[in-house]
């Protein structure tokens, strides 16, 4: 006989854990697992949620897949592909909920803000956070896609959403598809002809983030504004 999760005892079934304990105490399998709802013949959904764990190689790569191609992983489907990606998008929105409440006094927030809207694309974004005179987020939009040089980012498109939003600040940011989060010659050039263009309507460039695989690089931090 195939043991099921209503085999377990109480206090090891994923969605009883999550209510005694809290979304904390579930691992990664068991996350995917309430979400999945259920396994296939002679697999519980947390056996099938390390099975896609394992063959993605980690939480990151498997959300990253597109739900077409995360459809066709065995014991999936469009109804549960659908549902990691909505779960995956409601923790974006909760979290730009949070990061609007705030003002930007700590950059980290902004990083991780940025690094969960435009991190996992496999082109290049280039995206702006625009704030009150109090830093606080007004709008985050993303502006341009493709390589970030003279030809891809328009610094009139930038002011007039500027002036759209009644901005007094902004925070760019554009993400390394390669996964190196080190600024290049056209980053730098950018970041200084964006900063010259807004200063002319009094707006102040806060920082430019670069958004690779690891902690994001602001150019602030560098010096480099």
């Amino acid at each position: 006989m195939t043991m099921t999760i209503r085999d377990w005892p109480l206090e090891e079934r994923p969605r009883e854990k999550l209510f005694a304990r809290g979304a904390r105490a579930l691992s990664d399998a068991e996350l995917l697992a309430l979400f999945i709802g259920s396994g296939r013949r002679g697999m519980t959904a947390v056996d099938l949620g390390r099975e896609l764990l394992i063959s993605a190689g980690n939480l990151k790569s498997l959300l990253d897949r597109p739900p077409a191609d995360l459809s066709q992983q065995r014991g999936l489907g469009i109804a549960r592909a659908c549902a990691l990606h909505a779960a995956l998008e409601l923790g974006r929105r909760y979290l730009a909920c949070e990061l609007q409440r705030e003002s930007l006094a700590h950059p980290a927030a902004a990083a991780a803000f940025l690094r969960t809207h435009i991190g996992a694309y496999p082109y290049e974004v280039f995206a702006c956070l625009f704030l009150d005179q109090r830093q606080r987020v007004l709008a985050f939009e993303e502006l341009f896609r493709g390589s970030i040089d003279g030809a891809s980012v328009y610094p009139r498109e930038v002011v007039r959403r500027c002036l759209a939003h009644n901005a007094a600040a902004v925070v760019f940011a554009h993400n390394h598809p390669s996964g190196v989060a080190e600024p290049s010659q056209a980053d730098r050039d950018i970041t200084a002809e964006l900063s010259k263009a807004l200063a002319l309507i009094d707006v102040r460039v806060l920082d430019h983030f670069i958004i690779g695989s690891g902690v994001p690089t602001s150019l602030a931090s560098r010096g480099l504004l």
